[in-house]
C-alpha cells in the first residue's frame, strides 16, 4: 500500500501539519504502509506575502503529472490547498483518480484575519477543492460538525497522537525564570492570537516558544514575556517540562498537537472553548485542563490541575492508532477491504417496517 500524500506544508516550516504528516509516515510504515511525499522541495518556489518562513511552488501541471507518474502510488492523498495541492487534484480528476484530502486548517479565518476577504467566498471555494474527492479528513467532531453545516461532504476523522517518550515529565528542567511560567508554543503569527495571551495580568513569567512574522513585533510591545525562538525535539520536551501551564490562546485552529505534548509533559492546559481545546480537553474540562472566555481566569486555575492526570490522558492518543485511522480512511473512500465494507453498513439508512 503506497500513499502519495501531497503536501504544501513541508520543511523548513514547523508546524502540526508537517508533524502529522511526518509522524503519520512512520506509524504508517509499521502498519505496512508506505507514504511518499510531493512537496514544495525540487521546484523553484517563492515566499508566501507577509510570511517568508512558507514557500509557494512554481511546479507546473506537467511537472506534477510527471512526478505522480515515477512514483506509480496506489493511492493519492492531498493535504493542502496550496499551489502543489491543487496541482495534485486537478491531476486527479484529469486522470479519473480518486484521491481524499484532509482539512487542516481554518484558511478562511486566517485569511480574513490578513486582508478583507469574506470568509463565504473562501469556504465556498474550499467546500468546492474537498468535495471533489472520496473523502475530508478531519481531526475533531467539532470541526466536522461546522464542516457538515457549511456543506463539506464525505467527511472521515482523523485524530492526532503524541510522542509520549519524547514528551514527558522532567522534574529536573528548569528555566531559571520566576515562576510560576505561563508558556505558549506554536507559530508567532495574528492567526494565533498570541497578543491576547501576553497582555494578561499573571503572576510569573509568560514565555514563548516559536517564530513567525510577528514576533518581532510581539517582542517590541511585550518586552517582559521571554520570547525563547523555534525549538523541537528534546529543546521542546524540556520547555514544556519546564513550565506551570500552557497556553493556548487561538481560536482558529482545528486540533492543536501542541495541547497533547503539553499534556504529556504533566503541563495543564489554559484555552477559549473553542474548536481544538473543546475536542481534546473538553471531556476532562476542570480535570486537565480550564477552558474560559476569560483567558486570566482559565490560566490562574489551570495552576491547580494535576500534572499526573494531564499525562495519564495524553498517553491514550498515539500516533500509531492515528496512522492506522488515516490508512483506514483512505481504503474507505476507495471502497476496499473489509474496513469499507463495515463502513458502508455503518452508514446504510435504517428501513423500518411496520409490524
Amino acid at each position: 500500500m503506497r500513499v502519495l500524500v501531497a503536501t504544501d506544508a513541508w520543511h523548513p516550516q514547523i508546524n502540526g501539519v508537517v508533524r502529522s504528516l511526518e509522524q503519520t509516515a512512520h506509524e504508517a510504515s509499521n502498519l505496512g504502509a508506505e507514504l511518499e511525499f510531493l512537496t514544495p522541495q525540487g521546484f523553484r518556489t517563492i515566499p508566501l506575502p507577509s510570511y517568508n518562513e512558507i514557500r509557494l511552488s512554481l511546479a507546473t501541471p506537467r511537472m506534477i503529472m510527471r512526478r505522480i507518474e515515477a512514483m506509480k502510488p496506489d493511492f493519492v492523498h492531498v493535504a493542502t490547498e496550496g499551489p502543489i495541492g491543487i496541482l495534485v487534484r486537478r491531476a486527479c480528476i484529469a486522470t479519473k483518480r480518486t484521491f481524499t484530502t484532509s482539512y487542516h486548517t481554518k484558511f478562511p479565518e486566517y485569511l480574513r484575519a490578513r486582508a478583507p476577504v469574506p470568509e463565504r467566498l473562501t469556504y465556498a471555494w474550499l467546500r468546492s477543492f474537498h468535495n471533489a474527492g472520496g473523502g475530508v479528513m478531519v481531526s475533531t467532531a467539532t470541526l466536522e460538525r461546522d464542516l457538515e453545516a457549511r456543506g463539506f461532504k464525505r467527511l472521515m476523522r482523523w485524530t492526532r497522537g503524541v510522542d509520549a517518550e519524547l514528551f514527558r515529565p522532567r522534574p529536573e528542567a528548569t528555566l531559571n525564570l520566576p515562576r510560576p511560567i505561563f508558556t505558549f508554543v506554536g507559530r508567532v503569527a495574528v492567526e494565533k492570537n498570541i497578543e491576547a495571551f501576553l497582555a494578561l495580568d499573571l503572576p510569573g513569567s509568560k514565555v514563548v516558544v516559536g517564530g513567525g512574522p510577528a514576533l518581532a513585533s510581539l517582542k517590541e510591545r511585550f518586552p517582559q514575556a521571554h520570547f525563547l525562538g523555534p525549538k523541537e525535539g528534546e529543546d521542546l520536551a524540556y520547555v514544556y517540562s519546564a513550565s506551570d501551564v500552557f497556553v493556548f490562546p487561538s481560536r482558529t485552529d482545528t486540533y492543536g498537537i501542541v495541547l497533547l505534548e503539553a499534556l504529556a509533559s504533566g503541563l495543564p492546559v489554559a484555552a477559549y472553548p473553542v474548536t481544538g481545546p473543546l475536542d481534546v480537553i473538553g471531556p476532562e474540562q476542570g480535570t486537565i485542563g480550564i477552558l474560559d472566555e476569560d483567558l486570566r481566569t482559565a490560566c490562574l486555575k489551570a495552576l491547580e490541575l494535576s500534572p499526573l492526570a494531564a499525562r495519564e490522558f495524553a498517553l491514550r492518543h498515539t500516533w500509531r492508532e492515528s496512522a492506522r485511522q488515516f490508512l483506514d480512511n483512505v481504503l474507505i473512500a476507495h471502497d476496499i477491504g473489509p474496513i469499507a465494507r463495515r463502513y458502508r453498513l455503518l452508514r446504510r439508512p435504517r428501513i423500518l417496517s411496520r409490524a
